[in-house]
C-alpha cells in the first residue's frame, strides 16, 4: 500500500498548478530547524518559501481560509532543512573505480559531464539540496555549465557554489610524468606571484566562479611529503583579489604551516587539515576561519589501499585524522560538514556525518554543521540552512530521529527543493 504522505503528493500535485493561493502544511513528529529540535511543530510552504514554522497550536488557520491547504501528515518522521554538502567534486567518481590520474587524462569531458549529471541527481535524492563544489579537476569550467543546467531545470541537482579549475603553484600538482620532458595536462590551473595569481583569479571569476580554491600545500616535498606551496604574500594577494569581487577563498591544506599561512591570510575555510594541532586551530578560531575535515575521503582512500575497516587497526592517516579532529573540537573552531565526495560515491554524503559523530562530535552539532553552520560560512544564511519563515523551501524528511541516531539521516522519505518535491 502506498504511504499516506506519498498519496498526498500525488493527489495534490495537479492542484498546485491551478491554485493561486495554496500551500503545503507539513506535520512531522519533530522539526530540526537548523539549530534545535522541536516537537509538535508544523511547517507551511507557499510557492518556494517557508511561510510558517512553529507550534501546531498557533498555526494561523484563519489566515488561510479559502486557500487550497494540502496537509501532509508525517508520523514518526523528522523534518530538516535541506542538507548542505561543504566539499564535493561532482566531476569525479570514486578512485577505486578509476584512478584520479586516469579520470583527468583519459576520460572525455563529455563522459565526465554525463557522470556529473548522475552524481548531481544522486546527491539531491540523498537530501543534499546545496553543494559547494571545489574544483573540476581537469574539466575546465564544466561545473559552471552543470550549475546552469540545474538552474534551468534541464537536469535535477542541488544548488551549486562552484570553484571552477582551482589554483596550484607551478610544478606542485598532477598528473605528472616520470619523464621530465613530458608535460601532462594538469588537474588545476597553475599560477604564481602577485601578477599570475591576480590574472588567474580574475579569469576564473569572469568564467563564473562563485569562490576561489587554492592548494596551499601538496605532496611535492623531497620525499613526496606534503609541503607548503604558496608563500604568505601570495595567499594574502589571493584573498585580497578575490575579496574585491566578493568571492571567498577556500584552501586545501594538510600541514600545520600551510594552515597557519592560510589562516593569517584570512581565507574562508581550510579543507582537510590532517596535521592540524590545537595551536593551529586556535589561530583559525581567532581569525574566523572554518574547518572542513573531510574524514570520509581519508577513510575511503585507506580502504582502497587495502585497509579492512573493523578488522584491522586504523592506519596512521586515520589516527592523525582523529587527533586533528579532536584538536579542532577542543579549540572550538567552526567545523563545516564536507566529505570530499567524489573520492567516494556521490549520494553517500552522509558517511561524513556518521564519521564526525564517531570521532566525537555530538549528533546535534553535526546536524547544525550540515545546515545552519554551512549556510553561515558559505554566505547562504539569508536563503538556506534553517527552517524559518521567509527562507527558501529546501526541506528533507527522514524516518526516525537523527539526533538520537545520526544514521537516520540516510532514511530519506522525501526531499523538497525550491518548494517542489524532487523525491
Amino acid at each position: 500500500m502506498m504511504k499516506p504522505f506519498l498519496l498526498a503528493i500525488l493527489a495534490c500535485t495537479a492542484l498546485r498548478a491551478a491554485a493561486v493561493d495554496s500551500l503545503w502544511l507539513l506535520k512531522p513528529a519533530r522539526v530540526f530547524d537548523g539549530e534545535a529540535i522541536h516537537q509538535n511543530w508544523w511547517v507551511a510552504v507557499q510557492d518556494n518559501r517557508i511561510v510558517y514554522a512553529g507550534s501546531a497550536a498557533q498555526f494561523p488557520a484563519d489566515t488561510y481560509k479559502g486557500w487550497v491547504v494540502r496537509p501532509m501528515d508525517l508520523p514518526g518522521k523528522t523534518l530538516l532543512p535541506g542538507l548542505i554538502e561543504g566539499h564535493a567534486h561532482l566531476l569525479l567518481h570514486p578512485y577505486n573505480e578509476v584512478s584520479w590520474n586516469q579520470q583527468v587524462l583519459e576520460e572525455s569531458r563529455a563522459e565526465r559531464v554525463i557522470r556529473a549529471a548522475n552524481h548531481a541527481r544522486a546527491t539531491l535524492r540523498a537530501g543534499f539540496t546545496s553543494v559547494r563544489d571545489l574544483g573540476t579537476e581537469g574539466a575546465a569550467y564544466d561545473d559552471v555549465g552543470l550549475k546552469a543546467a540545474i538552474e534551468k531545470g534541464i537536469i535535477p541537482g542541488p544548488r551549486l557554489l562552484v570553484a571552477t579549475r582551482a589554483i596550484v603553484a607551478t610544478g606542485s600538482y598532477g598528473p605528472k610524468s616520470a619523464a621530465a620532458d613530458v608535460d601532462y595536462p594538469k588537474g588545476a590551473a597553475e599560477a604564481d606571484g602577485v601578477e599570475g595569481l591576480t590574472r588567474e583569479i580574475r579569469t576564473q571569476i569572469g568564467k563564473g566562479a562563485d569562490l576561489i580554491k587554492l592548494y596551499a600545500d601538496y605532496r611535492w616535498g623531497p620525499n613526496g611529503e606534503a609541503r607548503p606551496t604558496f608563500t604568505q604574500a601570495e595567499l594574502n594577494t589571493a584573498v585580497e583579489v578575490a575579496a574585491s569581487a566578493g568571492r571567498p577563498v577556500v584552501v586545501h591544506a594538510v600541514t600545520a604551516e600551510a594552515m597557519q599561512r592560510a589562516a593569517r591570510a584570512g581565507v574562508n575555510s581550510i579543507e582537510h587539515g590532517d596535521q592540524g594541532d590545537e595551536a593551529t586551530f586556535r589561530l583559525m578560531k581567532e581569525k574566523g576561519v572554518a574547518y572542513c575535515p573531510t574524514l570520509a575521503a581519508t577513510a575511503s582512500v585507506q580502504q582502497y589501499r587495502g585497509w579492512k575497516k573493523g578488522l584491522e587497526p586504523e592506519p596512521p592517516a586515520l589516527v592523525n585524522k582523529r587527533q586533528s579532529f579532536a584538536a579542532a573540537l577542543k579549540a572550538g573552531v567552526t567545523i563545516c560538514m564536507g566529505g570530499d565526495v567524489g573520492v567516494f560515491a556521490h549520494g553517500n554524503n552522509a558517511l561524513e556525518m556518521e564519521m564526525m559523530v564517531d570521532y566525537g562530535m555530538p549528533a546535534m552539532a553535526v546536524l547544525k554543521s550540515a545546515t545552519s553552520v554551512n549556510a553561515d560560512v558559505f554566505g547562504l544564511s539569508d536563503r538556506l540552512g534553517r527552517i524559518r519563515p521567509g527562507l527558501l523551501a529546501d526541506l528533507l524528511v527522514v524516518d526516525g530521529n537523527p539526533v538520537e541516531d545520526i544514521s537516520r539521516i540516510r532514511a530519506v522519505s522525501a526531499v523538497m527543493k525550491d518548494g517542489k518535491w524532487v523525491k
